[in-house]
């Protein structure tokens, strides 16, 4: 009883999540997480400092 009891919230979600995920558009989390990542790459490379000079050029 303890537990079927104690797992009740995890497998409520999951029967939710799984609901909202076939009859809703949701967006694919994985694809927008990598091009988010690849923005802001690109953004720092961008607006990135330049490096200082090596001791070897003077």
């Amino acid at each position: 009883m303890g537990f079927i009891r104690s797992s009740f919230s995890f497998i409520a979600g999951t029967v939710c999540g799984i609901y909202i995920a076939q009859n809703y558009n949701v967006p694919n989390i994985k694809k927008l997480a990598e091009s988010t990542f690849s923005t802001a790459k690109q953004v720092e490379e961008k607006y990135r400092k330049p490096k200082p000079n090596s001791r070897d050029e003077s």
